[in-house]
């Protein structure tokens, strides 16, 4: 029987496997940031200078918080003399710190430490939504999350290793999302794109009504969707809100969009993968009965009426996130609570630990049952 699959395969020339190279559109530009090393052969870089200036982003100020804080700063105070600690303009604001406004003429920051959640990291992502993110260095405070590497324990090793430039880097794609009106025209600021660190969703809200939006690639219409709404996420995005509405799972290291429909009206609407090159532009219906509200990394940013549109990329200025792998020898014995730094690969840690991947119920049941 003929297959046109094999018939293609055969016609095909087999090409050498290559090693991965991030694309240009994922890529730091030339003058982005002095403080990491920008390596076009490889994903991951690893800092380069010492840190001058250090941003401090935090959650609310519980009491272990406050105390991790306090700690964290004598420790910058006494082994790194010299270093500038801002925090962003909050009631809450530590004492000893100076006030940082992001924005034009804002202080130039070489190293962004949080202490919190995921939560935490994505407001960190907000505070530049325009030009390049210096370094982020993540530290928990009691929750899990795929962002973050780090327990608040082991400040002092990973604040070490960033300073002595040991640190890797693992560059987290971002998307560049603009809004247009009927018209076409851009609504804002030209030029002012939001950047998103997770996904960029479309959904009806509070409204009984589905969404009609039209899906365009690269210009070219892709499908009409009727339904909840739509998400296109980033590969770091893709174990949130897309994983729930059942999108796939996408190593961060990879330069792709993922669009995922919201309980589409269609049973043959199933997510897709695109690489960062392309361009995805969604446009209400002129036939949409409702507006969509637009939610960017949980945060609503603007209403679209039937006729408007959002044109999702990918942003030219990623996230450098300071793995674990890489930052101590192997040997460390942290002798803490909690996972220490070591050598092996975050993302499948995380995708193990945390999301129980391809666990059966009877390997749960050993688990729990071979636990001390």
């Amino acid at each position: 029987m003929f297959s046109p699959l094999r018939a293609l395969a055969r016609c095909s020339p087999r090409r050498p496997a290559k090693a991965y190279r991030p694309s240009p559109s994922c890529r730091l530009p030339p003058r982005s940031h002095p403080s990491f090393d920008r390596r076009l052969s490889s994903q991951s870089a690893s800092t380069r200078t010492p840190p001058k200036h250090i941003l401090l982003v935090n959650k609310l100020r519980t009491k272990p918080v406050v105390d991790a804080i306090e700690t964290l700063l004598s420790h910058i105070r006494q082994k790194y003399p010299g270093t500038v600690v801002f925090h962003e303009d909050r009631p809450d604001i530590p004492q000893g710190v100076e006030v940082w406004k992001s924005g034009d003429g804002a202080a130039p920051i070489d190293l962004v430490v949080t202490l919190g959640g995921d939560g935490t990291i994505l407001h960190a992502s907000s505070l530049f939504k325009i030009g390049a993110v210096p370094p982020v260095l993540s530290f928990s405070m009691g929750t899990l999350g795929f962002l973050l590497p780090f327990h608040i324990d082991d400040f002092d090793a990973a604040l070490e290793s960033a300073f002595l430039g040991k640190a890797a880097i693992l560059y987290r794609m971002r998307l560049s999302c603009t809004f247009f009106n009927q018209e076409g025209k851009e609504l804002g600021k030209q030029g002012d794109a939001w950047q998103v660190m997770n996904e960029v969703a479309l959904h009806r809200g509070r409204s009984p009504h589905l969404d009609t939006i039209d899906v365009f690639v690269d210009g070219q219409h892709l499908t009409e969707c009727v339904g909840d709404g739509l998400i296109v996420s980033t590969p770091t995005g893709s174990t949130a809100y897309s994983l729930s509405a059942g999108g796939p799972i996408v190593h961060p290291s990879l330069s792709a969009l993922v669009l995922t429909p919201i309980c589409p009206r269609s049973l043959s609407f199933r997510p897709l993968v695109f690489p960062s090159s392309s361009s995805i532009t969604l446009r209400i219906g002129d036939r949409s009965r409702a507006p969509a509200g637009v939610s960017m990394d949980g945060q609503e940013a603007y209403v679209l009426s039937p006729g408007e549109s959002v044109t999702v990329r990918a942003s030219p200025y990623p996230i450098p996130c300071i793995n674990r792998s890489s930052i101590v020898e192997p040997s460390y014995d942290r002798g803490k609570e909690g996972a220490g730094p070591g050598t092996e690969d975050d993302w499948v840690r995380d995708i193990n630990n945390l999301l129980q991947y391809n666990a059966t119920f009877r390997s749960k049941a050993l688990l729990r049952h071979s636990r001390p």
